[in-house]
């Protein structure tokens, strides 16, 4: 009796699932579905959390207690190692086979990914509200889905014996984030700040900075090429190459605490991005989607530029006068800018819906130009905080409807009724 009523429950639940208009079983139709969707519902809650502590750190009257992790760290960890890496595993679980021309993964490879991650950043961030051992456990589940999604791709890449080097290159990202993820698991259990610090800087550096420019050098080209008649890309392997030297030399001296000298490394990086934009800008008239991805490339070499007369500044008088603006060009300029250009990119093609920008994305986009530039001019006004806290506010603004609108695709079939 207890199974037949088990069993008319369940068929209840699939009927009331059937009538709806969204439908959460096609979250694991497709590995960009499920891990993009887990990447857009934290891009709105963990800020939401940040605005929060922003606001009682400049206001009071929350009654927001402080968090068991340093809140700049929490922070850090949360946008660095939570909030994107779901968009990036999404996105090289559906790129790695066809880069390398085999069989599509299965749910079986992408689901334990994205359960990982989505519960990781779930418990993390109710932990940060005064409940530790939430806040670690989260940081291991994140470190299981993070694993389990490093331990799937590698089959692609052995298979393929490393010869394509645009998947060696996000590989390769992907292991160094996952030191900084050791690190920070660390840390929690020692408090030793050491490690903490060098989790924020792996996870720039080591992980997202790699990871962005290697899917821009290869997909970029790719895209322009679509749509732009006789366009012709420019994607060398050395250019690559040397932008991981000098992304690695970056890391190292700032691992060393030698940021006086990072100019020796950012100049060149702001060379290179400048150089490739310009062999790469595509002449003539292009479609808003990709005019996106290349205006949000142009943060790049701003943000270098930044980070070398912040360090020629600390050099000549010991001064960081610039505070996080170097940081927030590159974290909210060009990470930020080209989440909503990639991810509106993948999400329009892979729905089967017209490869256009649309007014959601188009007004998500030009408010995180917005937020962009208020949040490195706040590092210079005299109350920083208060203009911390309305930047935090604006990135929800400017979120929220694309967010929406994500959303819904991933819970609702694709337009040309294709499967995944």
């Amino acid at each position: 009796m207890r199974a037949q009523a088990g069993l008319r429950t369940l068929h209840a639940m699939n009927a009331i699932t059937d009538l709806l208009p969204v439908s959460p079983r096609l979250l694991a139709a497709a590995p960009h579905r499920l891990l993009f969707f887990v990447g857009a519902t934290n891009v709105l809650a963990a800020m939401l959390w940040w605005a929060l502590w922003l606001h009682q750190a400049r206001f009071g009257g929350i009654g927001l207690g402080q968090p068991p992790v340093f809140a700049g760290w929490a922070h850090a960890f949360v946008m660095q190692y939570q909030v994107l890496p779901p968009f990036i595993f999404g996105f090289l679980l559906t790129v790695f086979p066809r880069w390398m021309g085999q069989p599509d993964l299965t749910p079986w490879h992408y689901l334990p990914v994205g359960l990982g991650l989505f519960s990781g950043q779930l418990l993390f961030l109710i932990g940060l509200f005064g409940h530790p051992h939430l806040a670690h456990l989260g940081v291991i589940n994140t470190l299981a889905g993070w694993i389990a999604g490093c331990v799937f791709l590698f089959g692609p890449l052995r298979r393929d014996r490393l010869k394509t080097w645009h998947s060696v290159s996000a590989y390769a990202a992907l292991l160094l984030g996952l030191a900084g993820l050791v690190l920070f698991a660390i840390h929690l259990h020692t408090g030793d700040p050491a490690l903490a610090i060098a989790m924020v800087k792996l996870g720039t550096f080591g992980l997202l900075l790699p990871i962005y420019v290697t899917v821009a050098h290869r997909m970029f080209p790719f895209f322009a090429g679509v749509v732009v008649r006789g366009y012709a890309g420019w994607r060398s392997l050395g250019w690559l190459l040397a932008f991981w030297v000098g992304t690695l030399t970056h890391l190292a001296l700032e691992l060393m605490q030698a940021n006086a000298w990072l100019w020796l490394a950012d100049l060149p990086l702001a060379t290179l991005a400048t150089y490739w934009l310009w062999r790469n800008w595509p002449r003539g008239g292009m479609p808003p989607l990709l005019r996106v991805l290349f205006i949000g490339f142009a943060w790049l070499p701003a943000a270098m530029l930044l980070y070398a007369g912040q360090s020629l500044t600390l050099l000549l008088t010991d001064a960081a006068v610039l505070g996080r603006a170097p940081a927030h060009a590159l974290y909210v300029g060009y990470f930020g800018s080209l989440l909503v250009a990639m991810v509106t990119r993948v999400t329009q093609g892979h729905s089967g819906r017209p490869l256009q920008l649309g007014t959601v994305a188009a007004i998500a986009f030009v408010l995180i130009q917005c937020v962009a530039v208020l949040r490195i001019v706040a590092e210079l006004l005299p109350d920083r905080m208060l203009w911390q806290a309305i930047a935090a506010c604006a990135w929800l603004l400017a979120f929220l409807p694309w967010v929406l609108r994500s959303v819904f695709i991933y819970t609702t079939p694709r337009a040309d009724a294709k499967p995944g």
